[in-house]
């Protein structure tokens, strides 16, 4: 008897696993493949965006953080307040200024004690204005433009925290310790211990020097550095100067996330991120030897037995324009005599005194109180309002110059409003400038 044949023999599961694995084997190859090919064309773009960008470490960070070469070269000076925290008490008041076309900077301290109230007969602790931060960080900016006659619009607090980790996030800091510091505050939880000289400092030791004012037998700086107060202020305007060298180098660079952890965790600002990134890489061009400081000029006093800084109007006038406006070299005190000059043989006007040039100043904001503050602002540093007015909403401030004036002139005005886009209109009004206040004033 014949035997049947099984005609419904099975594939080999060996032959099919095979071919499914070879193909799955070629699509991942595919993959890859793609996957390179993307890796490639990014670091092929980022390359060419870095070298468009100026190449070096300032083109790879000005491409890490978004902008263009085109962007920074054009940025704006910028005014920020910045503010040193300890125990929610703002120890540190400092109105800083960057110019990043000059590479320059400017630095005023202001002492904490400083009078900003109405009465001195009836003057309390909430008179001072290191006060005003318990409250509002913008107070202590409102009165901080009072002070000064600027228009300071941004803010930054740093707490004593971020000081410390800063410091220890990039190695430590070598400074001269002006003098022997030798302190005791157990309700702070501060203990002062450093001897005078050039040395390392940690994060604790660095929040010990900006933060020391006297010894705990009660002596202090010299009286030619500046005792008390005057001298701390000084002590942390070449702190900041110091930190400020040996943080902006490139072997920080591989540091970058540790210190964006930072400012993002430990520093509180009103200052917008796009704003912020626009400026990260000119400040890679910064040489601190460019940063000049100064602190507000006037003298310590009992005002209903509590003691105050009381800021002497004129003197503190003088120091803003100096340290804050641009100014030729010979308009220190805002005398220049009205003529002419000769520069490598060509005439070039020199520049008015501010009382004798004449401004139209036009509210386009929708609002008056900006129009008022805005005139106040030009009046205290002496430029003559002949005419004011309303105008359409403008988003931009614009300042018109009427009369060719010289570009210090220009520049000094828009340094004081804090904003402002220059251009150059005819001799129509019978000014020298015409200013249209803009929302961004």
């Amino acid at each position: 008897m014949e035997k049947k044949v099984n005609t419904n023999i099975k594939k080999s599961p060996n032959k099919k696993s095979k071919k499914v694995k070879k193909k799955k084997n070629k699509f991942l190859r595919k993959f890859f493949l793609l996957l390179l090919m993307i890796i490639i064309a990014f670091f092929i773009y980022f390359a060419v965006r870095v070298v468009q960008n100026g190449g070096g470490m300032q083109g790879i960070v000005t491409t890490i953080v978004g902008s263009s070469i085109d962007e920074v070269e054009n940025l704006d000076d910028i005014y920020v307040l910045c503010l040193g925290k300890s125990l929610n008490m703002t120890d540190t008041i400092m109105v800083v200024k960057y110019s990043p076309k000059l590479q320059t900077a400017s630095m005023l301290s202001i002492p904490r004690d400083t009078f900003v109230g109405k009465n001195k007969d009836t003057a309390t602790a909430w008179d001072k204005i290191n006060s005003k931060y318990q409250t509002n960080p913008q107070l202590t900016l409102d009165a901080v433009n009072k002070l000064t006659g600027l228009n300071v619009k941004y803010y930054l607090t740093v707490d004593t925290k971020a000081l410390r980790d800063l410091v220890d996030a990039i190695g430590g800091v070598y400074f001269d310790v002006p003098i022997d510091m030798d302190y005791d505050d157990c309700t702070q939880d501060l203990y002062i211990h450093l001897k005078a000289g050039y040395q390392l400092l940690n994060g604790r030791q660095a929040e010990w020097v900006v933060r020391f004012r006297h010894n705990n037998n009660g002596t202090s700086y010299s009286t030619e550095y500046g005792d008390n107060d005057l001298g701390r202020m000084k002590t942390q305007r070449e702190f900041i100067k110091t930190v400020l060298s040996q943080t902006i180098k490139a072997s920080n660079i591989t540091k970058i996330n540790d210190l964006i952890k930072i400012a993002t965790e430990e520093v509180e600002t009103n200052l917008p991120w796009d704003l912020i990134r626009k400026y990260i890489p000119a400040l890679l061009n910064f040489n601190t030897e460019n940063l000049v400081t100064d602190q507000l000029p006037g003298t310590a006093q009992y005002c209903n037995q509590l003691s105050f800084f009381l800021a002497d109007q004129t003197k503190s006038k003088e120091v803003v324009n100096n340290l804050f406006l641009q100014q030729t070299e010979n308009n220190n005190d805002n005398e220049n005599v009205i003529g002419n000059t000769t520069i490598d043989g060509e005439i070039t006007p020199s520049p008015k005194r501010n009382s004798q040039i004449t401004i139209e100043v036009l509210n386009g904001t929708g609002t008056t109180s900006k129009l008022t503050s805005a005139i106040t602002q030009l009046q205290n540093q002496g430029y003559k309002i002949s005419k004011k007015g309303q105008t359409n909403v403008t988003r931009t401030t614009l300042i018109i110059d009427r009369r060719n004036n010289t570009s210090d002139v220009r520049n000094a005005i828009k340094s004081l409003l804090g904003t402002g886009q220059v251009k150059t209109g005819e001799d129509t009004n019978g000014v020298d400038f015409t200013i249209i206040i803009g929302q961004d004033y």
